[in-house]
């Protein structure tokens, strides 16, 4: 199987391309934003106020890493069940948001937000922060540092491992594995 690679930001060829399924190595700039982040952006959203980032052509990680260790640049950066910021995720593919990194299938709303605007979802492994935390070379808090581990942090990433979820016509990596492997 081919491993394919993308540097953010995000073009929309590139996720055209993309199958669920597919194993990709993302290298540049992501964000990091949980259950509280998602909620004071979406209060931004509301009020008609700007965002603290721009998310045109971005990744959300959904992930509250660690402290990180002496001579490291984070701790432990497992992701999160994506599920929880299902509410929030749609505003945010309006304002240019091209994809969004947790564990767990998606709720329907934004799978179909996910097709109309153009997004994908990545799967990043769960249990293996530890791991994952070795591809990111550089973190820094950028919003809502009140927040501790649940502020948005900005990383440099160089190949970080995924799988695309669901991709841009609809496909589902869950729905599909299901299928695949049911017993008749």
């Amino acid at each position: 199987m081919t491993i394919k690679k993308l540097t953010t930001p995000l073009k929309d060829r590139e996720l055209g391309s993309l199958r669920a399924g597919d194993r990709v190595l993302i290298s540049g700039k992501i964000f990091t934003a949980r259950d509280a982040a998602h909620k004071k952006m979406d209060d931004l959203i509301r009020a008609g106020k700007k965002l603290p980032i721009n998310l045109r052509g971005q990744v959300i990680y959904y992930c509250g890493p660690t402290p990180a260790k002496p001579g490291r640049a984070i701790g432990s950066a497992g992701p999160t069940t994506s599920k929880r910021m299902d509410e929030f995720t749609p505003p945010l593919f309006k304002l240019g948001l091209k994809a969004t990194i947790g564990k767990g299938k998606r709720g329907t709303i934004v799978r179909l937000s996910q097709k109309k605007s153009g997004s994908v979802y990545f799967v990043a492994t769960g249990g293996a922060g530890a791991l994952l935390s070795q591809s990111i070379k550089k973190a820094k808090v950028i919003a809502y540092p009140e927040l501790g581990p649940e502020a948005i942090y900005e990383l440099e990433v160089k190949d970080f491992p995924v799988i695309v979820g669901n991709d841009l016509k609809g496909r589902d990596i869950f729905e599909e594995g299901i299928k695949k492997y049911k017993v008749k």
